[in-house]
């Protein structure tokens, strides 16, 4: 319940938002950052997208029916959702709010117009935007890891260039890591972390 401490609980609790273009490394980095930070937790979010035989209800995300989720909205439940092709995705926020006051920190991997919500709504939040070495090598990586015709994925590079445009604009990230090696990302992202919640130099 709130307000009750368990013994593991502390008093630095963060939010930390990673976002990135597809094919940028971003999810293995985001894994990689729970792993590495004792206490953080990975936000898992609701969707009214059908479940498929992959998914686990409360581990890749927490299924809802559209009733539920307008529910979630407009009691103002969501710390940030979006609209995708018709299926909607979101933040719980009193999941997120009660790890935070557990001294968690909270992981959330958005897009740009979620980090701009929940920015808006918690403005202390730290957020990191994952960059490929040059654009290049992006689409060397789109094409690579899976068989799609080359007009997706000149989409998804074309999506993805609009992605970081809107990222530099947006003026909502803190900092950003080139994922040039995925060692050195991981351990710049650790590294923020931990400065931001005070914790090394």
């Amino acid at each position: 319940m709130p307000g009750h401490r368990l013994p593991t609980d502390t008093d630095d609790g963060m939010l930390l938002i990673i976002s990135g273009p597809s094919g940028v490394g971003k999810t293995t980095i985001t894994r990689a950052v729970e792993r590495a930070i004792p206490g953080s937790v990975f936000s898992v979010s609701v969707t009214t997208r059908d479940m498929t035989p992959a998914d686990v209800d409360g581990v890749d995300y927490r299924f809802l029916s559209d009733l539920e989720f307008d529910r979630m909205v407009a009691a103002g439940e969501l710390l940030e959702w979006a609209n995708v092709f018709g299926k909607k995705y979101g933040t719980p926020r009193p999941w997120v709010e009660e790890q935070l006051r557990r001294g968690r920190l909270v992981i959330l991997e958005i897009d740009v117009q979620g980090a701009m919500q929940v920015k808006g709504r918690m403005p202390a939040a730290l957020a990191l935007f994952v960059l490929p070495p040059d654009e290049a090598t992006l689409l060397e990586r789109l094409r690579s890891r899976r068989r799609e015709a080359e007009g997706v994925i000149l989409r998804r590079f074309a999506e993805a260039q609009r992605e970081i445009a809107l990222a530099r604009s947006s003026g909502v990230y803190d900092a950003w890591i080139t994922n040039d090696n995925l060692d050195r990302a991981v351990a710049e992202a650790v590294g923020l972390v931990n400065r931001a919640r005070g914790r090394s130099p």
